[in-house]
């Protein structure tokens, strides 16, 4: 786990390449505390800089950038290859190994067999840079899942690319302009999707995608080696030729020969387990996060199953109890006979936090629980130096709540005539959320104590924003939907529609559930979720590993039927009797919480008045993004408690917050805030 950057300059400027390398390298320093190293070719102007967070093979044979045996690769690689070992005993052991890191194990796997091929073999996570010095060739590569991030661009011509943008902002001649449409982006997801970037100019290398560039290409050339939407239709392919046809019911479908679900059940557990196992190779303590769901409540249980010795895990809790899930883990922790850390949260230490989120993102970035995501990294950094995570399992087994609303929205919706729904609607519209609370006020003594709704109005406009659906893809498009309009709020931008296009050819999938999986895993995840562990993460210098994200898991669970993972209106329905296996179902049965975070009162109590100053007319207007206005009534709305903005507002005050500390005040030289 480390980070990595460099250069293919078309220019020579003042600077040394050794001198640019260096500060591009200092940028990223808190993904890599251990060591650092440079790699030059003067002659063609390619540079490469790593620093290093040592996990396996401490020693300096393991310090990047490297080169192969023959000379012709220099590699520059964040991630890990958890295979890296079985690899090594099929190149042979006559090879004259340098030490045991799993870099040098990718440089010869890549020399002996082809990159393609290469990747092929890999299992693991990574972003990396390979230098052919033959070909005079640069390839920049990510991961199946996109677990670890990678920049790239032109500054002035040259080509530069890092793991993080705080690196090629220390580029000469850099200049960090805001892209309109990719901030309409961010205001609706909360997060800017790949490809786009919040810089014009620069991108995100997609995951799963291979980027070449040669002296003689004015752009680079971009290809797949993995794809999750193939991975997706060939699961449902196999499933069709394996049933003789999907029909839909699961109790037909039980009866056409398929596997029995304890077979598949399992096949599973064997495939996380060794996920898992692969993932505990390490020459440092390492831990896991436990929420007390069901995804890390599984991954902790089968390190536990693995380990000789308990299994440290950490947790964060709130004292506002419909937040909390640290009673949960700990019964969970009891259980399992884990190692146990918790740590609860006050405002207070949510506010300590802020100020460093513009630094620590690069991008705007607006999932509030990034909040307790970096504290317990925080936390967990304080005794291991590897955690592992539970990220995945929502994708992949249909675990999120909006998978099963979807369609019984739209089953309800479906029934009445669209002209119908939209007299509803306007009906409903037509009164502000104000009257209707008056109204029900009115109503209100003669309720019983348990009967007396709160902020109806509110309720009733969401309600009524329902009946606009002409679909099941629209309702799911609005569930991920901070700002359903964002050109409304960033005038002028030209909002690109790629969540939305990749949700209509996801359509072509059995159900609009397995839709809405494969769009999540293809953007939700990448973009939002492991943005958020990879960054918080390593704010601190801990390294995060996912297992459910093995891509020989993720190919299972595409062979699965729908219903092993949605059963009984719940899902993750085999994810569940794997952990049942482990954990008593007494244990982990809940309503699913997530991670969030009380922003909605916070935002009303200790974190107002830097609301109030982000959100004042002169700051909403200092830069010409918002329209104002809008921004404006939805906070005084939610002040007065008569609607909850919350999401919305975050989004804004995010983006207020990174640009007057990232872009109008950019400083010269990065210092990271965060251990």
């Amino acid at each position: 786990m480390c980070g990595i950057a460099g250069f293919w300059q078309l220019r020579h400027g003042a600077e040394t390449a050794a001198e640019i390398l260096a500060r591009m390298g200092a940028a990223l320093r808190h993904r890599g505390p251990d060591d650092w190293g440079q790699w030059s070719q003067d002659a063609m102007g390619v540079g490469l800089v790593h620093r290093r967070l040592a996990i396996v093979d401490l020693s300096p044979a393991g310090r990047q950038p490297m080169t192969s045996s023959s000379g012709r690769f220099t590699l520059a690689f964040n991630g890990e290859i958890y295979n890296f070992e079985e690899i090594r005993r099929e190149l042979g052991r006559d090879l004259a190994w340098r030490g045991r890191s799993d870099t040098e194990v990718m440089l010869e796997a890549i020399e002996r067999w082809g990159l393609d091929a290469a990747l092929g073999r890999f299992v693991g996570m990574f972003a990396f840079a390979l230098w052919d010095a033959l070909e005079c060739r640069l390839c920049l590569v990510r991961d199946r899942l996109g677990i670890k991030p990678l920049y790239y661009g032109r500054v002035e011509g040259d080509f530069v690319f890092a793991s993080e943008l705080k690196a090629i902002c220390q580029y000469p001649g850099f200049e960090a302009t805001v892209d309109r449409d990719a901030l309409a982006l961010y205001m609706r997801h909360n997060h800017v999707p790949s490809p786009h970037c919040i810089y014009r100019g620069l991108r995100k290398l997609p995951p799963g995608c291979i980027l070449g560039l040669d002296a003689s290409a004015s752009a680079p050339e971009i290809r797949r080696y993995w794809s999750a939407a193939a991975v997706a239709r060939e699961g449902s392919a196999a499933r069709a030729e394996g049933q003789g046809g999907e029909n839909g019911d699961p109790e037909r479908d039980r009866e056409s020969g398929r596997e029995s679900d304890r077979e598949m059940i399992d096949e599973l557990e064997g495939l996380l387990r060794r996920a898992v196992s692969l993932r505990m190779v390490a020459d440092v303590p390492l831990g896991a996060f436990l929420s007390g769901g069901i995804d890390s409540s599984t991954v902790v249980a089968l390190m536990q199953a693995e380990s000789r010795r308990p299994v440290k895990t950490f947790t964060i809790g709130f004292y506002e109890e419909e937040y909390n899930e640290a009673a949960h883990a700990r019964r969970i922790a009891a259980h399992l006979g884990t190692e146990h850390t918790e740590l609860y949260l006050t405002p207070g230490d949510a506010i300590e936090v802020v100020p460093l989120l513009p630094a620590m993102f690069d991008e705007p970035f607006a999932d509030s629980s990034q909040i307790p995501a970096f504290l317990v990294s925080k936390l967990a950094r304080q005794s291991v130096t590897v955690s592992l995570s539970g990220d995945g399992g929502d994708e992949l087994f249909g675990g999120y709540n909006r998978y099963l609303l979807t369609r019984r929205i739209w089953n309800g919706l479906k029934r009445a005539p669209q002209p119908l729904r939209r007299l509803a609607s306007r009906l409903i519209l037509h009164f502000t959320p104000q009257s209707i609370d008056g109204f029900c006020r009115v109503l209100r003594p003669f309720l019983a104590p348990g009967r007396r709704p709160s902020a109806v109005g509110d309720k009733a406009h969401k309600f009524a924003s329902l009946f606009k659906f002409e679909g099941p893809q629209s309702i799911y498009m609005q569930a991920l939907s901070h700002w359903d309009n964002p050109t409304q709020v960033v005038p002028g931008a030209r909002e690109p529609d790629t969540v939305a296009r990749f949700l209509e050819e996801a359509m072509s999938l059995p159900s609009i559930e397995e839709a809405m999986m494969l769009t999540d895993l293809a953007h939700y995840l990448p973009d939002d979720i492991l943005t958020k562990v990879d960054r918080a993460s390593m704010a601190v210098g801990l390294e995060a590993r996912v297992p459910m994200l093995d891509h020989k898991v993720v190919e299972f669970a595409w062979r699965l039927p729908l219903h092993c993972k949605i059963r009984h209106g719940a899902g993750k329905w085999i994810l569940r009797q794997l952990l049942y296996r482990h954990v008593p179902a007494s244990l982990v049965e809940r309503p699913k919480m997530g991670f969030g975070v009380p922003i909605a009162a916070w935002l009303r109590g200790p974190l107002r008045e830097w609301a109030e100053d982000m959100l004042s007319i002169d700051a909403l207007g200092s830069h010409g993004f918002f329209e104002a206005t809008i921004i404006r009534q939805r906070w005084q709305e939610h002040l007065s408690g008569n609607r909850c903005w919350q999401y919305q507002l975050w989004n804004v005050l995010v983006f207020q917050d990174w640009f007057f500390h990232q872009v109008s005040r950019r400083p010269v030289a990065y210092e990271a805030p965060f251990a």
